[in-house]
């Protein structure tokens, strides 16, 4: 009983938290007006003035569609997800990951500063493993995750090294800016680097070809976090990134042949794989691609038709797609499974469900008086404007749109309008709460395809003219007469009523097409993280076998040659370092150290040689007094006879030094080389340091600062305590957490006896 009502609790909780999106989509769509007018606003705020990055942000027309999409369809999916996580042990969890990354999107796509875009470029991606390992017990969730996280993560890696280069090449970091100066830059000898890197991290980002492999297997993740980050929000962050940065990367040639080519073949191999698919969720992964690669086509075109035309299709797939991925996610929640071949008669069942779903795949077909029809009549007139490869941009655009018209039919068609369902089970209606979003979003998609100058010059066109100031009006119309994209969209719609009637047969064209490919991006991917393990595990038993004597021989090693080497190389001609005038007493003291490191070399005895260590140890201790230090000799001296104690009492558990012992010659020989090279190569930066002037302006800073700006007489103590404060606490916490650890050890052991 108290069980439930923390789980209750923790869902009321969790329904009220989606205050927080809808008061950011009010707060968002207050700004419409003045987008709509050509505003913009930004701030900024120092984050690391010595760098010059800042902490900027910018609103406008862009920035405002996409957080009206991000926080409309975060405040349905939060509704949606309280009841379909019902009863998950997780749900708190769940709604702060959730949140989390919706902040980070909103951060992504408002920040003007490219440094500070990454970090929340960063964000997302991190969240959105947790989001996709969110049932984390499953193996297949896992997988997902991982990949999900190393596909981005290594494109945000290359994306920060363009950003870095972005800001070589302009002299800035802040987005704004560059803008003001993209005249220059395709001009610069940077610009090709660049663009790969802005290239790698946005195709990673929203899918493209051939990194559009880890999308359909992120489907492992539930349905909510799929309709929230795969069809609104996470795989639009490279879209978001293209129509930004067009401005300052745009216009040139290897821009619009890129995005054509990538997106167009995007766009063609998704929607095809999507067709053969029988997973309702596998199904709508593999169109997203699809639109995804459309979206990515038409920001390589540099007219306003085309650019209008990748924003009105973003809002277009926002508002169908995600609703489709809530409805997957009832039928899977209410009747058990979501495999369209046991699927059946679920619009006489589920008749709210259904309506919902009815207008998001009408609008997905484009169907006349739905947002969807009003995308495609735009989309192809963009594309037959485009002065490069209108052709391939046509066709692509048909194409895909043919084949996504058909996977429409069999969402709709199989598990709604066909028979009685071949899987056993009750499928009664979800709750108000699970239904609201696709009907709304359903609704939107009617709403926006009856009136689409409403959307067209509130939200669409301020969006374009963020990034594109051109001097053209586009202007959407339900009906701009008979016209050659009216003619190519009839012809979309038939082309997908006869891949629907077809689909069998290019199904089985497809499976077989891909079973000839030798190599895909996803065995690829599979061989590349093997073979990483497989180095790993190499690596392994090669540096870290637990041997202590390997582990010292490798510091050791690489320590003598690769800084004797830096010392040689960088010497131009070497310093005359001489030898020290040292008084009878400092000559005394060397012969009795020197003793004593002899007598660990020779003696058999462990205790010997530990003690003999330890006078080693106190010799030094007796130079730094006699040099005048005596806080830093009391120090050596303590830490000396600790180590004396604690290394006995270990070392006498430990076989002796006796000749029981199996030492070979040439390990004695590595043994006296190491430590010869060891020796000389400290004895000569000593001496070095020491014939070099001495710069005491850090010296006297201390000198003159310890006592009067912290009061301390003690200069070493003070530069610990005060100076280097935080350094002082890094080492204390790394010590006691050590000590921790010990202590655990212990423990444990004690346990087992």
């Amino acid at each position: 009983m108290t069980e439930h009502l923390g789980k209750t609790g923790i869902e009321r909780a969790a329904r009220a938290t989606g205050i927080l999106p809808l008061l950011l989509f009010l707060g968002a769509a207050a700004m419409v007006p003045h987008t709509a007018a050509g505003e913009s606003y930004r701030l900024a705020i120092a984050w690391v003035p010595g760098l010059g990055v800042n902490l900027s942000f910018m609103l406008d027309g862009l920035s405002v569609l996409f957080a009206l999409i991000i926080t409309g369809v975060g405040f349905f999916v939060t509704l949606y997800a309280v009841d379909y996580l019902h009863g998950h042990s997780h749900t708190g969890r769940f709604f702060v990951f959730l949140h989390a990354f919706m902040l980070s999107m909103l951060g992504l796509v408002l920040a003007d500063n490219v440094l500070s875009l990454f970090v929340f470029w960063e964000l997302t991606t991190i969240f959105s493993y947790l989001l996709i390992g969110f049932e984390h017990e499953a193996e297949a969730s896992r997988k997902s995750a991982r990949q999900a996280l190393l596909v981005t993560g290594a494109g945000g890696l290359a994306l920060l090294v363009g950003f870095l280069l972005m800001g070589i090449a302009t002299g800035t970091y802040e987005i704004s800016q560059m803008v003001a100066m993209s005249a220059s830059l395709p001009d610069h000898p940077l610009y090709g680097a660049i663009l790969v890197m802005v290239f790698l991290g946005a195709f990673t980002k929203s899918a493209q070809f051939p990194f559009h492999f880890w999308l359909p297997n992120a489907m492992a993740a539930p349905a909510p976090i799929s309709a929230f980050l795969h069809s609104a929000t996470m795989v639009k962050g490279g879209i978001y990134l293209l129509a930004r940065f067009h401005p300052i990367l745009g216009g040139s040639e290897a821009w619009t042949a890129v995005l054509v080519i990538v997106g167009g073949v995007t766009a063609v191999v998704g929607a095809f794989t999507a067709l053969g698919q029988t997973d309702l969720k596998k199904i709508l992964a593999y169109t997203t691609v699809s639109a995804l690669g459309i979206m990515t086509m038409f920001l390589g075109g540099q007219n306003a038709p085309s650019l209008t035309a990748a924003m009105t299709f973003l809002l277009v797939h926002a508002i169908y797609k995600s609703a489709l991925f809530l409805v997957a996610g009832i039928i899977d929640h209410q009747a058990g499974t979501r495999d369209i071949e046991k699927l059946g008669g679920l619009a006489r069942s589920m008749p709210v469900t259904a309506l919902g779903a009815f207008a998001a795949c009408f609008s997905m077909a484009g169907f006349p008086l739905f947002f969807g029809f009003i995308g495609k009549e735009i989309m192809y007139k963009g594309a037959l404007a485009e002065a490069m490869m209108p052709g391939l941009t046509t066709a692509a655009a048909v194409l895909a749109n043919g084949l996504m018209t058909a996977v429409a039919g069999i969402f709709l068609i199989g598990p709604f309008l066909s028979g009685a369902a071949r899987h056993p089970g009750p499928r009664p209606e979800a709750c108000a709460a699970m239904c609201s979003g696709p009907l709304v979003l359903g609704g939107l998609g009617i709403f926006f395809g009856i009136v689409p100058e409403f959307v067209g010059n509130w939200l669409v066109s301020p969006a374009v003219l963020s990034f594109h100031a051109h001097l053209e009006h586009i202007k959407l119309e339900l009906f701009h007469g008979i016209n050659p994209p009216l003619l190519l969209s009839a012809l979309t719609l038939a082309l997908g009523v006869a891949l629907y009637l077809a689909r069998k047969r290019v199904n089985y064209g497809v499976c077989r097409a891909y079973e000839m490919i030798p190599l895909d991006a996803s065995r690829v991917y599979d061989a590349a993280v093997a073979a990483v393990a497989a180095l790993g595990r190499a690596q392994t038993r090669v540096l870290q076998n637990g041997s202590l004597h390997r582990y010292f021989y490798i510091v050791a090693g690489a320590f003598v040659l690769l800084t004797g080497y830096s010392y040689v190389h960088g010497m131009q001609v070497l310093p005359d370092i001489g030898v020290p005038v040292l008084s009878l007493r400092e000559w005394l003291l060397i012969l009795v150290i020197l003793a004593a490191a002899g007598a660990v070399l020779v003696t058999r005895s462990v205790l010997l040689a530990i003690c003999a260590l330890g006078v080693v140890g106190a010799g030094i201790a007796v130079i730094f007094l006699s040099y005048g230090a005596p806080d830093l000799a009391l120090t050596q001296l303590l830490v000396e006879t600790l180590t004396v104690i604690i290394v006995s009492i270990i070392l006498l558990h430990l076989p002796g030094l006796g000749p029981g012992r199996k030492t070979t010659g040439r390990k004695k020989l590595f043994d006296g080389v190491l430590a010869v090279g060891m020796g000389v190569l400290m004895t000569t930066l000593i001496l070095t340091v020491l014939s070099t002037p001495l710069d005491r302006s850090v010296t006297d800073f201390f000198e003159n600062n310890s006592y009067l700006a912290a009061h301390g007489r003690n200069i070493v103590n003070v530069i610990l305590v005060d100076f280097r404060s935080m350094d002082t606490l890094g080492e204390i916490i790394v010590v006691a957490t050590a000590g921790l650890a010990g202590y655990a050890l212990i423990q444990k052991r004690r346990e087992r006896l």
